[in-house]
């Protein structure tokens, strides 16, 4: 139901909504694509091999925005 009603306010305003699956978002590094594996617990990504660090979040909505951009 909240995919229906986002996309019906999304398409008043002229935009559209693409579902992308958040599967390992939160795992997956932004920067580089690496899956550096982490608990829930640990609310900082660091990713050694290319160095990025960001909170868990940023690097899930990057993940995400990448994901639906490549859509």
């Amino acid at each position: 139901q909240l995919v229906q009603f986002t996309t019906y306010k999304a398409e008043s305003a002229g935009r559209t909504v693409v579902q992308v699956d958040p599967r390992n978002t939160s795992q997956q590094c932004s920067s580089c694509g690496e899956m550096v594996k982490k608990t829930l617990a640990v609310r900082t990504h660091r990713c050694d091999p290319c160095g990025y660090v960001a909170d868990r979040d940023v690097n899930a909505a990057r993940n995400i925005l990448q994901r639906a951009l490549v859509s």
